[in-house]
């Protein structure tokens, strides 16, 4: 009788739960509506300069070709404004590694623009939190502009006003490797500087004076700690997650966060799995092994992009490893517990080894907003959450460099 009454009450229960379901979409709908939504760091420029016939203003099939920015996928999602990445793997710290660094960095900014320029309805190039938030009154996209890796920056620093007046608003010092700027969390060759050198020093000072965001991902700790007696403005982590819920190293610790926080920081939590979830020793060998072919120098666009899908299909192979949305706002509410709401931000890493289930693409980013409604998120910490935190380190940035150019 017990198990008849169950049977007859289950249709009821899976109204109500899709009931329930509705209204955290529509709710979640109408915060994407008002919200100023920021993600902080975007490799799509990689598929701009590398993917045969990609275009940006074109909607695609993650899928089908694996990409997961497009204009058309971020209007779709809700997604306001992205900070495109010029981004390159570490190369010759020569002169002539410098020159053809600086090269390869000016032909994305190009890429960026160009892509903006053709698309002048959909989107524009912003530069600043007040131009961010215009862009999106007009009902266009933002298109902010990051530098994954120092590199380009050489030993010249006046190439940082060069960027700069070409829409640079962060630098992540370094990447998988040392360069001449700071230590890096993934060099084997720990602790060149001890930190950040001394080049390092006075490009920061410089990035200061101009409004350029110090990126602590990446860096290793100890260039970290520097970066924070250092900077005069406030920093943040382009595309970090916590230690405590992943112990890789590209991952902040608590007292990492809680020190950036202290100084208005934040960190914009990553969306690559294993740096949202441990991966287990045999999953943690194929991931390694796939990213240093990738980052090899000679490898071409289409070994990238096949090693890409081999690391997408990891999650098949092993299905009970990949990171869900829930995963992501498990490291949101670590976040928030120790240093607050209005340190945490997100910084998704698509097309450059995001890989969650319910996100696959930017056009599933409401996912993450229904989850934080799930957990009793109010729509104030929501639009904390994506976008205005980073808005304010940016104005904070603004205001710093403004301050200094005072200065005698």
């Amino acid at each position: 009788m017990k198990q008849l009454f169950l049977l007859l009450l289950l249709p009821a229960l899976v109204f109500a739960q899709s009931k329930k379901e509705q209204k955290l979409l529509k709710k979640a709908d109408k915060i994407h509506a008002k919200a100023y939504t920021v993600d902080t760091h975007a490799d799509v420029p990689i598929n701009m300069m590398e993917m045969k016939g990609f275009d940006i203003g074109e909607k695609h099939n993650y899928a089908t070709d694996g990409t997961q920015i497009d204009f058309p996928r971020m209007k779709e999602g809700g997604m306001d404004a992205m900070f495109f990445a010029v981004y390159m793997a570490q190369g010759k710290r020569t002169p002539e590694g410098n020159a053809e660094a600086k090269e390869k960095a000016l032909k994305i900014f190009q890429a960026i623009h160009e892509a903006v320029k053709k698309y002048p309805d959909m989107a524009e190039l912003v530069t600043s939190a007040d131009a961010g938030f215009a862009t999106h009154k007009k009902g266009k996209l933002g298109v902010f502009i990051g530098m994954e890796n120092g590199w380009p920056v050489g030993h010249d620093l006046s190439n940082l006003k060069l960027y700069y007046d070409l829409g640079l608003r962060y630098i992540t010092l370094s990447h998988s490797f040392n360069n001449d700027l700071s230590d890096s969390s993934g060099d084997p060759e720990v602790g060149e500087y001890g930190g950040i050198s001394k080049l390092g020093e006075q490009c920061i000072a410089e990035m200061n004076k101009l409004g350029i965001i110090v990126d602590v991902s990446h860096i290793s700790d100890s260039a970290f700690y520097d970066v924070m007696r250092l900077s005069k403005a406030p920093v943040f982590a382009s595309h970090s997650s916590c230690r405590a819920l992943s112990d890789v190293k590209r991952n902040m610790t608590d007292d990492m966060i809680k020190l950036m926080a202290s100084k208005g920081g934040v960190i914009q939590i990553n969306f690559v799995s294993d740096f949202l979830k441990k991966p287990s020793k045999e999953i943690e060998v194929s991931i390694r092994t796939l990213r240093m072919q990738a980052m090899k120098a000679d490898a071409t666009p289409e070994d990238k992009q096949r090693i890409n899908a081999e690391l997408r299909q990891l999650k098949y192979k092993f299905p009970g490893e990949a990171p869900t949305v829930k995963t992501v706002v498990d490291h949101i509410d670590h976040v928030v517990q120790i240093a607050g709401i209005d340190h945490v931000g997100i910084g998704m890493d698509m097309d450059g080894g995001s890989d969650v289930v319910g996100c696959e693409d930017v056009s599933k980013i409401k996912n993450v907003t229904i989850e934080l409604l799930r957990r009793g998120y109010s729509e104030k910490d929501i639009r904390k959450i994506w976008g205005g935190n980073t808005m304010r380190v940016l104005a904070t940035a603004e205001k710093v460099a403004k301050q200094l150019s005072t200065q005698p």
